[in-house]
């Protein structure tokens, strides 16, 4: 389960960084600009539910023993 969601944390920074290059930030809101704007909250809310999802599992862990 830990390989996984690191995996998963990393293909959330590999897709920021994709929608990082598609950004138009003349024209944010707009087009190609605003679907990457999307996918890069996406990204950041998959990687702070990841964190949650460990936190969360090492309390578990710990109220465990």
């Amino acid at each position: 389960m830990k390989i996984l969601i690191y995996s998963i944390i990393l293909l959330a920074i590999v897709l920021i960084g994709y929608s990082s290059t598609i950004l138009d930030f003349n024209n944010l809101f707009a087009g190609d600009s605003a679907k990457a704007a999307m996918a890069i909250i996406a990204s950041l809310s998959v990687i702070v539910l990841m964190i949650i999802l460990m936190v969360s599992r090492k309390i578990y862990k710990k109220q465990d023993k």
